[in-house]
C-alpha cells in the first residue's frame, strides 16, 4: 500500500492527534455505507502516516455515490451538538490556532451550540484584534441571540437523528474523488456532531464539481428539511469567521453580507 505522512511542522501540536480520532470516528459508518475516509497507518508526535489516495475525475456517477453515501455518514449520529470525535479530547484545531468543541451537552437546541460553541468564541477574538467594530459585532451578536432562541433550527434530513456526525470542514479540498465504491475518499476533518447541512454548506461555500447530482442522491437516501437553501449561508457563518481570523481578507465581509440576513 503507497503511503503518505505528513508532518506536524508548526501546525498546533493537537492537530494530528484531531485528524487521527475524527478520521477514525467517520470511518465507523462505512460498513452501513458511509463515505469511504483515509486510512491512518501510523501515527507520533509529530507525524501521520495514511493510505495514499489515488485520484480520479469528478464524475456525475462518483458525484451521486458520494452524495448517497454522505447521508449514511451522518445517519450514524452523535452524542451532542459539538461534541468531539470519541478519543479526543482537545479543541478543534484550524492551522495553527484552534476553537472550542464542547466536552459536554450544552442545554438547547443546535442554533445554542452553534452560537455559544462555535461562533460566539472567534467573534471575541476578532473584535479583540481589531478586526471589527462596534456595529458588526453587535450585528453578530443579534444573529447569535437569533440562534439561541431556535430561531433557525430545523429538522435534520429524514433518518438522521437529532445529532449528525459530520465532517466538519468539508469543502472541495477534502473530498478526493477516487474510483472507491462511494466514489470519493474524505480526508482532513475537523469531526464533530452537529447539523448535516453544515457539511453541505459547506461543499457549497468553495465549489465541488457536480455539487447538484450530490444534493440530489443525498436527497434521495435522506430527504433535506424544507428550505434547506436558505439557511446555506447561516451554516456558512462560522467557516467565514474563521478564514477571517485565520487569512483576513474579503472572509470578514462575506461573513458580514450573511449575517445581515439572519440578524
Amino acid at each position: 500500500m503507497q503511503e503518505f505522512t505528513k508532518q506536524l511542522g508548526s501546525a498546533h501540536p493537537d492537530a494530528l492527534a484531531m485528524e487521527a480520532a475524527g478520521l477514525a470516528w467517520l470511518a465507523e459508518a462505512e460498513p452501513r455505507g458511509g463515505t469511504r475516509i483515509a486510512r491512518v497507518l501510523r501515527r507520533s508526535r509529530s507525524s501521520l502516516t495514511l493510505e495514499y489516495i489515488r485520484s480520479s475525475p469528478s464524475t456525475n456517477d462518483r458525484a451521486e455515490l458520494f452524495g448517497r453515501s454522505l447521508a449514511r455518514l451522518h445517519s450514524l449520529g452523535a452524542p451532542w451538538h459539538a461534541c468531539p470525535p470519541e478519543g479526543y479530547t482537545g479543541n478543534m484545531v484550524v492551522g495553527t490556532s484552534e476553537t472550542p468543541l464542547s466536552p459536554a451537552p450544552v442545554e438547547g437546541g443546535w442554533g445554542m451550540s452553534f452560537a455559544q460553541v462555535l461562533i460566539e468564541p472567534i467573534l471575541e477574538r476578532l473584535f479583540s484584534r481589531g478586526d471589527m467594530d462596534d456595529a458588526a459585532l453587535r450585528l453578530f451578536s443579534s444573529v447569535c441571540s437569533r440562534l439561541r432562541d431556535g430561531v433557525f433550527d430545523a429538522p435534520q434530513p429524514e433518518g438522521v437523528p437529532d445529532v449528525a456526525r459530520i465532517h466538519g470542514d468539508l469543502w472541495a479540498g477534502n473530498v478526493l474523488w477516487s474510483d472507491v465504491e462511494t466514489g470519493a475518499v474524505l480526508i482532513d476533518p475537523h469531526a464533530q456532531g452537529g447539523h448535516a447541512e453544515t457539511d453541505l454548506a459547506m461543499l457549497d461555500l468553495f465549489g465541488l464539481a457536480h455539487l447538484d447530482r450530490v444534493i440530489g442522491a443525498y436527497d434521495e437516501v435522506a430527504p433535506l428539511a424544507g428550505q434547506w437553501q436558505e439557511r446555506v449561508e447561516l451554516q456558512q457563518l462560522q467557516p467565514l469567521l474563521v478564514h477571517a481570523w485565520l487569512f483576513g481578507g474579503g472572509y470578514l465581509h462575506r461573513a458580514l453580507e450573511a449575517a445581515r440576513r439572519f440578524a
